[in-house]
């Protein structure tokens, strides 16, 4: 039976009034979603955080507060590569694992406020251990499985962590990937710089891997032998719960950190409200636990809320097309939020595939990562969704911690391919280059005014960084980078960044990180890497390379393979760039900054419209790179 949405636009309404006239006693009242160990008597940051004067523990709100009500309920369904590869924990059984695992952390040296980095592909051990450092009070650091040694090697150095959780390998597909192999390679690279003093192995198929003697050891025996009782650490609201890097628009990827009390009201209170989570709900976000996503809507949101959550170790058309479809069906999921790109991608195998499979358990769909395009958004909706499901559209970001903008079920009418309006307590402003509020129906840089619960805490070790990056470009406002439309009816339709930072399939690649690491190929003077529209990852990754002088052919066609191994090995397999152009040279202003408006527009295609070229110290370079992207 279809269940009928919580809120409606009246009682919705109420609830942004409320946030409205009187934050702190609405965010006071929220607060009580938590199970406290000293509840909270204030709640608005006034400059020492959300919440500051409470306590309480991460895990126990996810796990120990249910065991009474909902012990032998099914908190976590894991769902292998293989069809009959099915795992079901129980809220009982989650416990007694992440209790089991808090202990061989606490065994093996970790103590409150140390960071232990987490570097698995999808598998039941990667949420147990997230769990477990909030239960022992040490920040995890989750590694995206995708990452080159060299991104985890700087992650690692950067976070101080002292303990990593690793796999032998992944699968994917057909694919192993070498987890164990390349957490080696980076705890390589620069030992002198490391803190890692212990490296535990989780064990996902047969394979064999070196292990190094008094460092490395397999994990499922320690387990094993862990007692399944741990005590929590009583924690500050403002404690930093974790730690996850994200790209920026200039120099190497930064720690953002999140605190405790303030970020987990937020994922436990939006997971609710935009997902209409009701009891029985099975609830699947196909995000990585690296990214923010895969943290709040994989993990805490959902077992904050007592609901169900479903792990997928797979591909979405391996063996075949159509295996979501059959995961959605053998686990009557209710609750499906994924990104733009890999609905782009189903869509592509046309309707009759999903049209195998029955989907009347989907109540809810979701997107995430970049603004979905009104062709997907219909498809989804009107295909996967029978055109029953609402299909909320959801904008946030790393920093953010949980959703921010989004349709909300029954309460907020929908508009295709837009993330429609506020939630809750969340004031955003639209404003013009010089930072001046822009009314109405108009188009602008996308700010937010004051703050919110899940508001992340600074960034790891700068937080001069944090202010300089989010709050004093636009003072009195946190500046999200983005940019934004606002229709009369005051829906909001995300129009992409205004920073240098290029979304390729919902990961953050900031344009400095590319070009640092291409700073290292000796036949290189000087690159620029932006990003172009793309039909499948939402953008793709362009970069312009300035050769030195006197290349031959030869090693002019061998600069351009060195250009993609070397962005693979530095940042990873997923930001290798779809083009690499040979250029003279690079348009500039007299300054000596990079015009990338003109960048983008050449590698588009466009020929003309490029508006007054006389403030360019080198205008002739324009036709230039017409003439080169249009022999590629």
């Amino acid at each position: 039976m279809l269940l009928s949405p919580r809120l409606t636009p009246e009682t919705y309404k109420c609830l942004i009034d409320a946030a409205r006239q009187d934050p702190e006693a609405f965010w006071l009242r929220e607060s009580r979603r938590l199970q406290w160990m000293n509840a909270p008597t204030s709640a608005m940051d006034t400059g020492s955080g959300w919440f500051a004067d409470g306590t309480l523990n991460v895990s126990v709100n996810c796990l120990d507060r249910h065991l009474e009500t909902r012990g032998d309920h099914t908190a976590l369904i894991w769902q292998g590569e293989d069809t009959g590869s099915v795992l079901r924990l129980t809220y009982r059984e989650l416990h007694a694992r992440v209790c089991a695992m808090g202990n061989v952390l606490r065994d093996s040296g970790v103590k409150r406020g140390d960071r232990v980095a987490i570097h698995l592909p999808g598998v039941v051990e990667g949420v147990i251990a997230m769990l477990a450092c909030a239960r022992i009070g040490a920040m995890h650091v989750v590694l995206f499985g995708g990452f080159s040694a060299e991104a985890i090697a700087d992650r690692l150095a950067d976070s101080g962590a002292v303990l990593v959780i690793t796999a032998n390998v992944g699968r994917r597909g057909a694919k192993r990937i070498p987890f164990k192999t390349t957490m080696d390679t980076a705890l390589g690279l620069r030992p002198e710089a490391l803190a890692v003093r212990r490296v535990l192995v989780v064990e996902v198929t047969w394979d064999e891997v070196p292990l190094q003697e008094g460092r490395d050891a397999l994990l499922t025996p320690l387990l094993a032998a862990a007692s399944t009782e741990c005590e929590p650490e009583v924690m500050k609201a403002t404690d930093p719960l974790f730690l996850l890097y994200t790209s920026g628009s200039t120099g190497k990827p930064k720690g953002i950190v999140h605190g405790t009390g303030g970020y987990l009201t937020w994922a436990s209170f939006t997971h609710e409200l935009i997902f209409d989570h009701q009891q029985g709900d099975v609830f699947w976000c196909t995000a990585d636990i690296g990214w923010i996503t895969g943290h709040t809507y994989v993990a805490y949101g959902p077992l904050a809320n007592g609901g169900t959550l479903l792990l997928f170790e797979g591909m979405p058309s391996h063996p075949a097309p159509g295996r979501w479809w059959d995961v959605i069906q053998s686990h009557k999921v209710t609750t499906f939020y994924t990104s733009p790109t890999a609905v782009r991608a189903l869509m592509s195998e046309g309707d009759e595939i999903p049209g195998r499979y029955n989907l009347s358990s989907l109540r809810v769909l979701g997107s995430v990562g970049e603004p979905i395009n009104h062709e997907a958004w219909t498809w989804f909706h009107d295909v996967i969704g029978g055109g029953r499901c609402a299909l909320v559209d959801t904008w946030w970001q790393t920093e953010t911690g949980g959703a921010m903008i989004s349709l909300v079920p029954g309460a907020v009418a929908p508009r295709p391919a837009s993330a429609t309006l506020p939630l809750p307590g969340v004031n955003p402003v639209l404003l013009d280059e010089k930072g001046q509020p822009l009314d109405g129906a108009v188009e602008g840089i996308l700010c937010i005014d004051g703050s919110w619960p899940g508001r992340a805490l600074s960034i790891w070790k700068d937080d001069a960084l944090f202010q300089t990056t989010y709050l004093k470009p636009y003072p009195g406002h946190y500046f999200t980078g983005d940019g934004a439309r606002r229709d009369a009816d005051g829906y909001y339709w995300i129009t992409g960044r205004v920073d240098d930072v290029i979304n390729v399939s919902g990961h953050r690649i900031g344009s400095a990180e590319i070009e640092d690491a291409l700073s290292e190929i000796h036949d290189i003077s000087e690159s620029a890497a932006i990003g172009i529209p793309h039909d499948l990852k939402g953008q793709g990754l362009i970069v312009y390379v300035v050769p030195h002088h006197g290349l031959s052919d030869t090693q002019l066609a061998a600069l351009k393979d060195a250009v993609i191994k070397t962005i693979a090995a530095k940042v990873g397999r997923y930001a290798v760039p779809e083009r690499v152009y040979l250029v003279p040279d690079i348009p500039k202003t007299r300054s000596g900054k990079s015009v990338r408006r003109l960048l983008r527009k050449i590698a588009c295609g466009e020929t003309e419209g490029f508006g007054d070229l006389s403030t360019l110290a080198n205008p002739a370079i324009v036709a230039d790179l017409i003439a080169v992207i249009g022999r590629n």
